[in-house]
């Protein structure tokens, strides 16, 4: 488990990173992230109020976290993929002094996080919040991502450690 303080805005933040096989209550996930890749190379997206990130958002109504990843794909990057879940990060307000009842976040909420191999390209519009897509090596993403912190790179390193997601095809050809 890794952790650590982060300032968002004027708010002060404990994320923790836990490695599931299950989604935390859905009532309490916030949004879905996930890192991208393609030939081993990690696709990161060009946002225009944030730099350089890998895609993800927030939840819609009636969206599961793996379909609003899948959505944030798209639209920020124009790809799609094979999805295996890595767990969550645990975001803590408990020392927040800005935290309220009316906060529209839990006191304690969740970013679930994915894994996505990509196995197909679309024209990059750049028609939503992302300007660019590039990949590259994973070891590089501390050069282009500014918030890349401890937890990033927790996730990260598990990300590259769980290897290719198996699709169909892959069952099919390896009987």
């Amino acid at each position: 488990m890794t952790s650590i303080q982060v300032t968002w805005g004027d708010s002060i933040v404990q994320l923790t990173w836990e490695k599931q096989s299950q989604l935390p209550p859905r009532n309490l996930i916030t949004s879905a992230h996930g890192y991208c890749f393609y030939q081993n190379k990690l696709m990161l997206v060009y946002l225009r109020d944030r730099g350089w990130d890998f895609p993800g958002g927030h939840i819609e109504l009636n969206e599961t976290p793996e379909i609003c990843f899948q959505r944030e794909v798209m639209e920020e990057g124009y790809v799609e993929g094979d999805c295996r879940l890595l767990g969550s990060i645990v975001v803590d307000h408990h020392d927040n002094p800005n935290w309220n009842e009316e906060s529209l976040y839990p006191k304690v909420g969740y970013q679930v996080f994915y894994r996505m191999d990509i196995t197909k390209f679309h024209t990059f519009r750049a028609e939503y919040e992302s300007m660019e897509r590039i990949f590259i090596e994973p070891t590089d993403i501390p050069i282009y991502f500014s918030d890349y912190n401890i937890v990033y790179q927790a996730i990260l390193e598990d990300s590259v450690n769980i290897g290719r997601v198996p699709n169909v095809t892959d069952i099919k050809q390896n009987r």
